[in-house]
């Protein structure tokens, strides 16, 4: 398949791959592809839904390296001194970081609950009040989105910066990623229109009323900038010759848990990130609407998909596998053929 052949199939598909906006694609460390589509530019950002947990497990892997996170086995109330633990409450106590990180935190009641925290005047403290549970820590993976804001509120009481002055300084602009800004909607239909309108962002990150950026969901990237978030995670934390991480949190953070509900397709997860295949240690970030960093070590392989908001389209890793790993692989390989001019 040619670079017209693909873009067409995507640009008169009817099926999952029809909201698609942009790819772009790595083979050992070099851009071999990228394209558009819906009128999208290459710099235009896309809401990439939960992906945006996979970034922010970055930022907490950056304050670990610099101390300022003492250990993911820190209790999460000793960030929280001043938090009031409900009446009769006893498991709260025990819950660490990396319980949240790693989707096995308890919480009461089932579901998400989003208008009680996103009404709310501190979404930390609101998601603090849905953490522990009657039955104690079961470890069974419990995967949210809206009470993981936990996460960002440690982030500012370890390090005193907002979540996206944080990634701006540590993570954004030693990858060459324009600085972003926070997006604060007034109003619930607001909200809900940052999800699912289809037209291109800016670089922004949404936020709660305190101007801390949201980790479960909210931040809009383009898939270039995503793909450099996937090279900095193929060289083990460094991009550009330059260290940004640490390789012991990135062999971490893609290390696999098996997850027992099997509802999951078969998925692993690590800390934040999905696990895709154990022995080729093959991950992705993953967002609803296909939004995809999929990273393959073993071909040494980065591909970023960026989509607007279709709720039947769960994930695009199939499409990733079947379509566009061939045709990077291919077009990397016929690439080393072409003369220097």
């Amino acid at each position: 398949m040619t670079k017209e052949e693909l873009h067409k199939y995507i640009e008169e598909s009817n099926g999952s791959e029809s909201n698609i906006c942009q790819i772009c694609a790595y083979k050992d460390d070099k851009m071999v592809y990228s394209d558009t589509w819906h009128d999208y530019k290459k710099d235009n950002c896309v809401h990439i839904m939960s992906a945006t947990k996979s970034i922010m497990s970055l930022l907490i892997g950056i304050a670990l390296d610099k101390g300022q996170i003492g250990s993911i086995d820190d209790k999460v109330l000793d960030y929280f001194p001043d938090y009031k633990v409900k009446r009769g409450e006893k498991t709260i106590y025990e819950v660490t970081i990396k319980h949240l990180l790693t989707m096995r935190a308890p919480y009461k009641g089932k579901g998400d609950p989003w208008s009680k925290v996103c009404s709310s005047d501190n979404w930390t403290y609101a998601s603090l009040d849905f953490l522990g549970s009657r039955n104690g820590l079961t470890d069974e993976f419990n995967y949210k989105t809206v009470c993981l804001h936990i996460l960002t509120g440690i982030l500012y009481k370890a390090t005193n910066m907002k979540t996206v002055d944080f990634a701006n300084k540590y993570l954004f602009e030693p990858l060459g990623i324009k600085p972003y800004s926070i997006y604060i909607a007034k109003t619930a239909e607001e909200h809900k229109q940052f999800t699912i309108e289809k037209t291109p962002k800016g670089n922004v990150w949404f936020c709660d009323t305190e101007d801390l950026g949201t980790p479960g969901y909210g931040l809009c990237m383009s898939a270039e900038d995503m793909a450099k978030i996937g090279l900095l995670c193929l060289n083990k934390g460094v991009y550009n010759r330059k260290r940004v991480i640490s390789s012991k949190w990135i062999e971490e953070m893609t290390r696999p848990r098996a997850i027992e509900n099997q509802n999951w397709h078969g998925m692993e997860y690590g800390y934040l990130w999905w696990i895709l295949d154990r022995e080729k240690n093959i991950y992705a970030a993953l967002g609803n609407s296909g939004n995809v960093i999929y990273i393959n070590p073993d071909k040494n392989i980065v591909i970023a998909v960026t989509s607007y908001f279709k709720p039947t389209v769960i994930d695009r890793v199939d499409f990733i596998r079947e379509y566009i790993e061939p045709f990077v692989r291919l077009r990397a390989k016929s690439a080393v053929h072409v003369p220097a001019p």
